[in-house]
């Protein structure tokens, strides 16, 4: 028991240390591509509309493993359409107060554009491997500055997925356990669906999750809705709170770890990378499986999915704030739950909104489990991956009976090695390989 004290006690400083010098390199990279590109977020809006009216074209065969490039868009927003955008607002609100939201949302928009770039340079490196499946992400293009960068950050991003999963499951076992569901049922439950879907290959997960995640999306934002506009002057005060406590230490705005303008820029920072995986280069793994002609049509596809995760962490950080759960100073990742619960207005919608929350997680497992499996490709060079899964199922299933806490600091200190690394890199493609980035 000391032993596992020391290692919470040591998580909990070393992530407190990495706190400043990675929220100013997140935003100041994130600033600098949306310079450098021109605000791509608004002037690759034409080509966008484009993309979507006459659709993508191809360059792949048949005899690669490759998907759609709308399909790569799903199976990406899979991790980050997800849990991530019920549970990452409201951790967000109880540690640094309503401003955090609004922070939040600011990385978002800039992230977009990091996110562009990552997915640019990750379809425009990728691999071919010897069993015919695409190899692609930061480890292909970070191997192109130097290859031991691309090692280790697949490394590392191993560590991160599983950890990602762990939450994943602590979540929705958390969810069961209110409802009197062993937390341990629950997490053995998520993990056989993973392992189905995982061991029937990428076309399954791609078929799974593209045809899952609209559905999903709609049931979210429909009960959303109607939560929020049944009090509308709690709407416009909890706006109010977002935006005075986002530049304020005012009283009425401190989380549960103190009242803070930097607390809040942390929070919001820190949970929107979580949230949209802008500045971690992960949401281009799934990118790189596009059998897209030109890169950076799949970049701009998958900036523009970051303004979904604007729309659903809006109305997660709102309901945390109209309906008070976020005031109750108890750090959890079921006060959106809560909120929803208490405005149910009968048993049957407690269920479906159960159903609904459980499948965002299944996607979110699947999606990051596959993608640390694209980690673990690159360094196994596409070995022993249904090994890989098997233990990454096993880890999943540990954070069922794991402290919340403990999870989301362990997850910030490795995000921050990853992030860092990743995106040093991107600067230096940024602008080394600048032609590669023209819209």
């Amino acid at each position: 028991m000391n032993v596992l004290l020391s290692c919470y006690s040591f998580i909990l400083n070393f992530h407190s240390y990495l706190a400043v010098p990675s929220v100013i390199i997140f935003l100041s990279v994130a600033i600098i591509l949306t310079i450098k590109m021109g605000f791509p977020q608004f002037r690759a809006f034409t080509r966008f509309k484009e993309l979507l009216k006459n659709g993508v074209k191809e360059q792949y065969n048949s005899k690669v493993n490759s998907i759609s490039p709308m399909q790569a868009l799903f199976t990406s927003l899979s991790t980050t359409i997800g849990i991530g955008n019920i549970v990452g607002p409201s951790i967000a609100i109880s540690l640094g107060g309503p401003g955090a939201l609004f922070w939040l949302i600011v990385y978002i928009f800039l992230g977009s554009v990091t996110k562009l770039v990552e997915v640019t340079f990750a379809v425009y490196s990728r691999k071919v491997s010897q069993n015919g499946n695409i190899v692609g992400g930061p480890t292909q293009y970070l191997s192109m500055i130097n290859p031991y960068l691309g090692k280790w950050y697949a490394i590392l991003t191993i560590f991160l997925f599983t950890i990602w999963s762990s939450i994943q499951v602590n979540t929705i076992s958390c969810i069961g356990y209110t409802e009197g569901i062993p937390k341990w049922i629950t997490g053995l439950v998520a993990v056989l669906i993973l392992l189905f879907v995982l061991l029937g290959g990428v076309k399954r997960i791609s078929s799974i999750l593209s045809k899952l995640v609209p559905f999903l999306f709609i049931i979210y934002f429909v009960f959303a809705l109607f939560i929020l506009f049944k009090d509308i002057n709690a709407l416009i005060n909890a706006f109010k709170s977002i935006l005075l406590c986002a530049f304020s230490s005012n009283s009425i705005c401190g989380g549960i770890l103190g009242i803070s303008f930097f607390n809040a820029l942390k929070e919001g920072t820190y949970k929107g990378i979580f949230i949209t995986e802008s500045g971690l280069g992960t949401s281009s793994i799934a990118h790189a499986l596009s059998d897209v002609k030109r890169p950076v049509d799949q970049g701009i596809l998958a900036m523009y999915s970051s303004f979904t995760n604007i729309v659903l962490c809006l109305l997660s950080g709102l309901i945390t704030l109209v309906t008070g759960v976020w005031s109750s100073n108890e750090i959890t990742n079921t006060l959106v739950y809560q909120a929803f619960k208490m405005h149910s207005p009968s048993f049957v919608i407690q269920i479906i909104l159960i159903m609904s929350l459980f499948l965002f997680v299944i996607t979110s497992l699947i999606g990051n489990t596959f993608n640390g499996g694209q980690s673990f490709a690159a360094v196994t060079n596409d070995k022993y991956m249904k090994v890989y899964y098997i233990i990454a199922s096993i880890v999943a299933f540990s954070g069922a009976l794991a402290k919340m806490t403990f999870l989301w600091n362990l997850m910030d200190v490795v995000l921050a090695f990853v992030a860092i690394l990743n995106l040093t890199g991107l600067l230096i493609l940024a602008f080394k390989h600048s032609d590669v980035l023209k819209i």
